[in-house]
């Protein structure tokens, strides 16, 4: 049937809502697509379902293209199995968590790798029932602290979520292949630019993780690409490792007198002034005290040494110690460790070491992978006042671990050795991973070998983002007027508009909406009686459907106009040509 905008549940707005930031946020609500809830949250109204469903035909043709079969689990979840593999509490603060009236502990899913391991373990125990790849179209829920930009990053989403289950690990490579493939297809199908990027398999586990990026400047994401073909997210990125220098006939270490230089700046003002040599930010050991919340509750101070000229990248360090959160030390921190001298801090002082041994101070030492043997420092005497200069590595000092925590640059050399790299924006709209034996193991899905033997179950899970891809291409086909959607996805194939008051005008496009219907395309027809041309041409250009055909002064003489939304072009032509020109493939 003919959709009417007189009986559409639909009501457009002139103004941008408050609050809203990027393009799709404020266009999606105003051309009545969705309507927020609560912060992060959005009911669906016609029009977004109808792209949404668009989307998810695209996702649903590829899975089974790929042999994915298509299963749906709830979106509540028991406490049980998320327990079991440690994501209960691994999750922290992200995870929605509540109980029923019997005092039993639910949560509201961010993902399901648990509940598809206990339904193939509850059906499955043989190998010959394997390779084996089923997927869900849901809902997720995830506790974000700061929702924002709309359906970029909301609390409550749609994703697309596959796992594959093999009998070894030439399954899993297959399987793995297989889905990122078809991924490939889904992205070129919609349109959509993607940068694939090595990354941080995070909560997820596994050993190979790669997603999925949609270059935008309004990415969440930082990543890094090279001329010859690297490509990761900053999280993922490893430092090309100096090689060590010989130690022996280096100069011995030197205290000296530094006042007022706490910070990086000041010192090398102050060694430019007062020593020989020119020296940079590069010269220095920055040491950054840092406190680890585990999931245990207990609370660890930790000091980073990385050099001067870098600064310590928040989701770097986020990876670099998850599970725990981590925090700046506070006043409190140090009042409490009074050998950590704010502004002074080092790895060394004239007693011996205070950093890198548990014994003196209980506090872990750790470096970035930069400062190898051999190199020398200016960097914090752990007294107040002063520094130490030619301070080398794996003499004075060494370090409990190296960590990735500094800030990756323009111009750093790839990992690969295929040259420096340039960094990016992205959005995440895909993600991969080979979660290997985690979770099967955690559970206890295992099946019968060719020679009769228990082996455990290896998996990959396959994540797409729905909702978000869907405001991707709204970000990324508007114009100041309202959305332009890709035909492959619009809400309509065509938006038939009546104008004027002339009955012959209703009726000409009453015909032509039911012969456009009738030949295969879905059409909504502005059939509003009261309404004046320019309200109906905002709102179909708001709404954005790419073809829209006018109906009204030329209707009785037998002429009509044929607007295309996305190069505003207009063209006039015989009402008995229009469906054939807009049937036209």
């Amino acid at each position: 049937m003919v959709t009417r905008m007189s009986h559409l549940f639909l009501r457009t707005l002139r103004e941008d809502p408050a609050g809203a930031e990027v393009a799709s946020h404020k266009l999606l609500i105003r051309a009545g697509y969705i309507r927020p809830q609560a912060a992060g949250i959005f009911a669906w109204l016609p029009l977004g379902l109808r792209v949404k469903a668009k989307i998810e035909r695209v996702v649903r043709e590829e899975m089974a293209a790929a042999g994915a079969q298509e299963v749906h689990f709830p979106a509540l979840m028991p406490r049980e199995a998320y327990e079991a593999t440690g994501r209960w509490e691994e999750y922290g603060d992200l995870l929605f968590r509540l109980q029923d009236r019997k005092g039993g502990d639910y949560l509201l899913a961010p993902t399901h790798e648990e509940a598809f391991t206990l339904l193939v373990k509850d059906l499955y125990s043989s190998y010959k029932d394997l390779p084996l790849t089923i997927y869900q179209i849901q809902d997720k829920y995830r506790d974000e602290a700061r929702p924002r930009a709309g359906l970029l990053r909301g609390r409550e989403f749609t994703m697309k979520d596959a796992y594959s289950f093999d009998a070894n690990d030439a399954g899993l490579e297959a399987s793995y292949q297989a889905q990122r493939d078809a991924y490939e297809r889904i992205f070129q199908r919609l349109g959509l630019e993607y940068v694939i990027v090595q990354a941080d398999a995070g909560a997820m586990g596994g050993s190979r993780s790669e997603e999925f990026l949609h270059p935008t400047p309004v990415g969440e994401d930082s990543f890094v690409r090279s001329a010859g073909g690297y490509a990761a997210n900053v999280e993922a990125f490893t430092t090309v490792v100096p090689e060590a220098g010989p130690i022996d006939g280096l100069p011995a270490p030197v205290v000296f007198d530094s006042p007022d230089t706490p910070t990086i700046e000041t010192l090398v003002a102050h060694v430019n002034a007062n020593l020989e040599g020119e020296f940079t930010a590069a010269h220095t050991l920055k040491n950054v005290v840092l406190a680890l919340t585990h999931l245990d509750g207990t609370r660890e101070l930790v000091v980073v040494g990385l050099p001067g000229d870098r600064d310590v990248d928040d989701k770097r360090v986020e990876v670099a110690f998850a599970p725990a959160e981590v925090e700046p030390a506070t006043a409190e921190d140090f009042a409490k460790n009074p050998l950590l001298v704010k502004g002074y801090i080092g790895p060394w002082s004239p007693e011996g070491p205070v950093l890198g041994e548990e014994s003196a101070t209980g506090i872990r030492y750790v470096l970035d992978p930069r400062v190898v043997d051999g190199t020398s420092w200016i960097t914090g005497a752990n007294i107040d006042q002063k520094h130490v200069h030619s301070l080398v590595a794996g003499r004075d000092f060494t370090a409990d671990a190296f960590v990735e925590v500094a800030t990756v640059r323009e111009g750093d050399p790839a990992p690969d050795g295929s040259g420096p790299v340039s960094i990016a924006r992205g959005m995440e709209i895909g993600h991969v991973f080979q979660l290997g034996r985690k979770y099967a193991e955690a559970l206890g899905l295992k099946v019968l070998d060719e020679n009769g033997k228990l082996v455990t179950v290896t998996m990959g899970s396959y994540g797409i983002g729905v909702t978000r891809i869907l405001a991707i291409i709204a970000e990324l086909n508007n114009d100041e007027r309202g959305l332009i959607w890709p035909a492959s996805v619009a809400p309509f194939d065509v938006h038939v508009v009546a104008t004027g008051r002339d009955a012959a005008a209703f009726e000409l496009a009453e015909q032509l909406s039911g012969e456009l219907e009738a030949t295969g395309l879905e059409v909504v027809y502005d059939d509003r009686p009261k309404v004046s041309p320019g309200v109906k041409f905002g709102d179909a250009e708001l709404v954005g459907v790419p073809r829209i055909l006018i109906v009204g002064r030329g209707a009785a003489d037998g002429q009509v106009e044929l607007w295309d939304r996305r190069t505003g072009e207009r063209e006039t032509l015989a009402a008995a040509d229009a469906v054939a020109r807009l049937t036209a493939r």
